[in-house]
């Protein structure tokens, strides 16, 4: 999993799929990702790269201001 930024957007990019969305999205996609480990444990190995993208993206992004 990929997550990319420009000044308004982040992308996610899998194997087989990408999304777009607003910046300001982005707690809110890390907050989902992370309540979908929660509620399907044994599917959260499933979401772990997507995670790990997203608090990379997030950390990156705080160091930049």
């Amino acid at each position: 999993m990929k997550a990319t930024h420009d000044e308004s957007t982040f992308t996610l990019t899998g194997n087989i799929w990408s999304a777009t969305y607003p910046l300001e999205e982005l707690p809110k996609w890390l907050d989902f990702y992370r309540d979908r480990c929660e509620r399907f444990p044994r599917a959260a190995s499933s979401y772990a790269a997507t995670i790990a993208a997203l608090e990379a993206l997030e950390k990156a992004l705080a160091a930049q201001t």
